[in-house]
């Protein structure tokens, strides 16, 4: 049975992740729910709407920045691929 995570760890491990990429560098959704649930999708599967949630949190937030084909998305209105970066300086 997999463990629950909350976002609170989802948040610190988002973070974690685009800290130790650096600037410029983008993290897709699953490898957040792969760093907390492991490499099986039924492990990891279940957490990615959660982390959709948390990432949509953050950009509001102005933490992160949620990028579909290397644009920021209306946190809103997105669908699809996306991938998650740091905010620029320049943004």
């Amino acid at each position: 049975m997999p463990k629950t995570t909350t976002p609170d760890e989802l948040e610190a491990t988002m973070l974690a992740l685009l800290e130790e990429r650096g600037p410029g560098k983008t993290i897709g959704p699953a490898d957040v729910a792969q760093a907390l649930g492991g490499n099986q999708p039924d492990g990891w599967g279940p957490l990615m709407q959660p982390v959709r949630k948390v990432a949509v949190r953050l950009m509001k937030e102005g933490r992160i920045v949620i990028l579909r084909k290397g644009r920021p998305v209306d946190p809103d209105d997105f669908r699809g691929t996306y991938r998650l970066a740091l905010p620029s300086l320049d943004t």
